[in-house]
């Protein structure tokens, strides 16, 4: 039997095909098929292909895929300079697909047509390419599994909802669009009633789809939404991540709605989260950030504070370790330009832009969620930095390969809790604030001594061809003349 005729069945889909066989019996009354996987920027790339090729594909180690969606951005212009994966000296060679038989699941929408996540490959060598988001994601929790440990996640997504289609965006350059719903309404059960159809759809075709939610309401903001996603193993909760987004904007052209998961749309207003739970789990299903239970009373006292009392000694080496590498992975957890803008507000809007910690605060880069708030079960750290314009997968990656790299190193907290932070701290530079750019980021990721470069980290290639990325995002940025530039200085400099 291949090792594609295998699913893993802690990421796996209900119903998810264990052998060729049972694919084939699966798809016995499909012609057709959807495949697709992920490009750097977080964008489905796939296609149909039909019953008999995609069950051979699925047979061998996968089928060819043109390698150019790791050579363009998420527009499709090529990048600035020549990167590693896909460019003219390799002809823009193909990839390998490998189909992934755990992802198994039918499109609601698309009278239930079967769908599959595949994982790029390379061709000679069959190792994930350095920049594919699942083989990414995959490489830490397999350093995780290797432990005896199981990587959980969770994801919440805010995002704007726009009364246009994409035409009539093209039609207003982008500009006077109109929000499904005015003002600000969090947590409205009157605002759902306005357009309830598009509202409950997104749950209810979510839970068709195999991704399963959570949580489901209006945030504050004029068309605003908050879904957040139950929680699940880590590659199936950046699967089921990047599928909602797929799902909420294919629901939307139905109903004449556009989902927005910019960052920042609006200058003057809340920006869109893309807030990350983790926490890792023994053998036993144990969390290994909870305390004890003799320590449940007064808190572990080798603590390194009160704010991190019920959180376990290596909750704590995780938490350290995300701080200490934060500032070095920014981009992978902020990957645009419009991302930066909604950190740069900080307070003012809840948006955090400093190595910060603290127990159940909502004002730091890093939320420790433990007891007396929730049972030791629950214990696990919120990651407040990414937007919802994240690639989940190289964001989950960043966290959970920051986090082993603490327990490997049990580096230890250097810095008081939020709490205890002013904002001269911050001034005077006590406090370590995260790079207020994209291009200022990536210049971060990409010196020599970068934690980013660590193999146990991302290695490498990877920090070179996505970094290249994220400098062509930069360059057509710093090339782009805006309508702010225009209105200050046309008539007046």
């Amino acid at each position: 039997m291949s090792k594609h005729d295998q699913t893993d069945h802690a990421t796996s889909t209900d119903y998810a095909p264990k052998s060729i066989g049972e694919l084939k019996e699966l798809l016995k009354h499909d012609i057709k098929v959807k495949v697709a996987g992920i490009d750097v920027d977080g964008v489905l790339r796939g296609k149909f292909m039909s019953k008999e090729k995609f069950i051979s594909a699925a047979s061998s180690d996968g089928f060819g895929f043109c390698s150019v969606i790791f050579g363009w951005d998420m527009h499709d212009a090529v990048y600035s300079r020549e990167l590693l994966i896909s460019n003219r000296a390799n002809g823009y060679r193909d990839i390998l697909a490998s189909i992934d038989l755990s992802t198994y699941r039918r499109i609601p929408w698309e009278n239930d047509v079967p769908f599959f996540l595949v994982s790029f490959l390379d061709p000679e060598t069959k190792e994930p390419i350095c920049a594919d988001p699942r083989g990414a994601l995959k490489k830490v929790v397999d350093r995780a599994e290797q432990k005896g440990w199981q990587c959980f996640a969770g994801c919440e997504y805010e995002y704007f909802q726009f009364k246009e289609t994409p035409e009539s965006l093209a039609k207003k350059n982008y500009v006077n669009l109109q929000p499904l719903t005015s003002g600000m309404h969090g947590y409205s059960l009157l605002r759902t009633q306005i357009n309830n159809d598009y509202f409950h759809d997104l749950f209810d075709e979510s839970w068709k789809f195999q991704v399963p939610l959570e949580g489901h309401h209006t945030e504050t903001g004029p068309g605003v939404y908050e879904t957040a996603l139950a929680y699940t193993t880590a590659l199936r909760m950046a699967d089921n991540a990047i599928l909602f987004k797929f799902l909420a904007k294919s629901i939307g052209i139905k109903r004449g709605v556009v989902p927005s998961f910019m960052a920042k749309p609006w200058g003057n207003l809340p920006g869109c989260s893309g807030h990350i739970h983790v926490s890792l789990r023994d053998q036993n299903g144990k969390s290994l950030f909870a305390v004890s239970e003799s320590e449940l009373q007064a808190g572990r006292a080798d603590a390194a504070n009160d704010d991190t009392k019920f959180l376990s000694q290596e909750g704590e080496w995780f938490l350290a370790g995300v701080l200490d590498g934060l500032p070095d992975i920014m981009p992978m957890l902020v990957p645009t330009i419009n991302g930066y803008k909604r950190l740069v507000g900080g307070e003012a809007f809840w948006a955090p832009n400093a190595v910060t910690y603290g127990y159940d605060s909502r004002a730091a880069s890093v939320r420790i969620i433990s007891p007396p708030s929730v049972p030791p079960a629950a214990t696990r750290l919120e990651v407040r930095v990414p937007g919802a314009d994240m690639n989940p997968y190289f964001a989950i990656s960043a966290i959970f390969a920051l986090g082993l790299r603490g327990i490997e190193k049990k580096i230890k907290l250097t810095g008081p809790p939020v709490s205890q932070l002013t904002v001269e701290d911050k001034r005077s530079g006590k406090v370590k604030m995260l790079p207020q750019s994209l291009e200022a980021a990536t210049e971060y990721m990409m010196r020599p001594e970068s934690i980013a470069r660590e193999e146990a980290v991302f290695g490498q290639d990877f920090v070179d061809h996505f970094g290249g990325t994220r400098q062509h995002e930069v360059k057509l940025w710093n090339e782009a003349v805006t309508n702010w530039e225009v209105e200050r200085y046309l008539e007046l400099a």
